[in-house]
């Protein structure tokens, strides 16, 4: 199962966060011009899937 376990991910278009302590979001590359953002939570952070990727089945 997904996101249960240390190192595990969840994928998604639309991804829902909570957490006490959320860091400052860094800039990361992606592919090309593409650029995305990385943050981490802590303390009772939650994550929920709101929408799924088109391509995933």
């Amino acid at each position: 199962m997904e996101g249960r376990e240390v190192g595990d991910a969840i994928r998604g278009a639309r991804i829902y966060a909570e957490a006490r302590k959320i860091s400052d979001p860094v800039v990361i590359v992606k592919t090309g011009r593409h650029k995305a953002q990385r943050v981490i939570l802590s303390e009772k952070a939650v994550a929920r899937v709101e929408k799924k990727l088109r391509w995933i089945a």
